[in-house]
């Protein structure tokens, strides 16, 4: 005879000569499981372009290069400039800034004032703490596009062999 313990696993009972062998897998859940990660792999591409009111396709398709440069933006200069580039209390917008008509309107201005950094009022020199040229170039570039209007608020997303 065999009693059931609290866990519900019978145990032979004293005296009793027969062995229960448990399986620490169930099979019918490993077929399950097998199914459902079968049924992931195949349908990934499918759900990931599938667009509906609550799931919109990315409004800004961008080049790796900016959307590059937005990553660097929002780990090395969105704490101080705002998210997006659109400013603080205390650093200017640099949507604003890199307008054609902005305190930074070109290419070479930026990538001066980044590379020296503007201590005098709490920026700091990027190329003095190692930031790479072409991770300044890529930030303007992404700044450059939401300055103009070509790149809206949020995530960009990358277009495909850019």
């Amino acid at each position: 005879m065999t009693s059931t313990p609290r866990g519900g696993i019978p145990s032979p009972s004293k005296g009793s000569r027969t062995r229960m062998s448990r399986s620490l897998v169930n099979p019918r859940a490993l077929s399950v499981g097998a199914l459902l990660a079968l049924l992931l792999v195949l349908t990934a591409p499918l759900a990931a372009q599938v667009h509906d009111e609550y799931h919109p396709a990315p409004r800004d398709t961008v080049t790796n290069d900016v959307y590059q440069g937005w990553k660097q933006f929002e780990l090395n200069c969105s704490r101080c400039h705002g998210e997006y580039g659109v400013g603080t209390s205390f650093a200017p917008a640099l949507i604003v800034s890199l307008k054609d008509d902005g305190t930074v309107p070109t290419k070479e201005l930026f990538i001066t004032t980044v590379c020296a950094g503007r201590p005098d009022k709490g920026m700091p020199s990027w190329c003095g703490l190692g930031l790479e040229m072409d991770k300044i170039q890529r930030i303007y570039l992404y700044l450059k596009g939401r300055a103009d209007g070509k790149i809206g608020i949020g995530r960009p997303a990358v277009k495909e062999n850019s």
